[in-house]
């Protein structure tokens, strides 16, 4: 009996040598990005009108790292907070606070070059060299045209500066060291629709739409389940929302709603004296009301187009539970 002890204790030894050793490799060799590249953005009107464009609608920068009133429907950007950061992104792997992305100097981006802002955005790095979590869908941002990051890089510069210290994220074991490993160099970056193919422009814009209403695992999207919703959100007063499946399935899905609905639907949030969550039952972080104010007809349209040319999935959402009830 003491021999079985004895070889349990050894192997006991070499699993804590093995996951020390591991643990120790992680945190010295990952995150594998190169250094930010030395660029200069040049601020033209067509850069700025672009970038304000996008930060304001599918980047999502603005809705993002801002304030957002949670009593109202939809959770609306809260004049005078665009870009201070600080709310709780984590959903279950821990602590994960968006940035401060204002010029201030001490507590914002006032002091990183535009090519650290671009690494950032597209490899998932901070200015340290530290890793981001994936809920900044840096992934998806490596995606985009260039031109149109740098336009957002160019508009995110005009913000006014808020002294605003945000806290550092605390992640939960295994994803503290599953994160670390994600960031990568982009090896080419995406380009453009001309607007002619308008499944192409809707797949475009519509990066964010696959990021919230996919379920993932380990911070990846389960293959076959693109926007087939189910991502839990946990709502101040305790609520759980899940995001709608919104492929074609015509039962679980999107599959009836025409276009002329779909776009309808975004536009009757954009009135700011019809946000009662009240009158809807429930409360959402779903940004109606910020894409309803600047999302142009078009790219709804587009981005309509491209939910319908998508692979049905059955997928039966539990759109709210209630805090203590099922």
């Amino acid at each position: 009996m003491k021999k079985v002890f004895k070889i349990l204790g050894i192997l006991l030894i070499i699993v804590v040598v093995f996951a020390a050793g591991g643990y120790i490799y992680l945190q010295a060799a990952f995150p594998k990005v190169s250094a930010a590249p030395d660029i200069k953005i040049e601020p033209t009107p067509e850069r700025l009108e672009r970038g304000k464009y996008l930060a304001n609608s599918y980047a999502f920068c603005i809705d993002c790292h801002s304030g957002r009133d949670m009593s109202k429907f939809s959770l609306p950007v809260i004049p005078g907070t665009e870009g201070k950061g600080g709310d709780d992104y984590g959903e279950g792997a821990g602590f994960v606070p968006a940035s401060n992305i204002t010029g201030d100097k001490e507590t914002g981006l006032g002091n990183w070059t535009d090519g650290e802002i671009l690494r950032a955005l597209t490899s998932g790095v901070s200015k340290d060299g530290s890793f981001l979590a994936p809920m900044m869908p840096y992934t998806l941002f490596s995606k985009m045209d260039k031109e149109d990051l740098y336009a957002i890089i160019a508009y995110i510069r005009t913000l006014p500066a808020i002294n605003n210290k945000v806290p550092k994220k605390e992640l939960k074991f295994p994803v503290n060291l599953i994160f670390r490993t994600i960031p990568s160099d982009v090896t080419e970056y995406g380009k453009r629709p001309d607007g002619l193919d308008k499944i192409k422009q809707g797949e475009y814009l519509g990066y964010a739409c696959k990021f919230c209403h996919s379920p993932s695992e380990k911070g990846e999207i389960i293959p076959g389940m693109e926007f087939a919703g189910g991502m839990e959100f946990s709502m101040p007063d305790g609520t759980t929302i899940r995001s709608s499946n919104i492929t074609p399935d015509k039962e679980t899905g999107i599959g009836n709603m025409t276009k002329e609905m779909f776009i309808a639907r975004f536009k009757s949030c954009g009135d700011d004296s019809n946000l009662d969550p009240k009158t809807r039952g429930f409360n959402t972080p779903m940004a109606w009301n910020f894409i309803a104010k600047t999302s142009t007809d078009d790219d709804l349209s587009a981005i309509y187009e491209y939910l319908m040319a998508q692979k049905p999935v059955m997928n039966k959402i539990e759109k709210v539970t209630k805090q203590g009830l099922k």
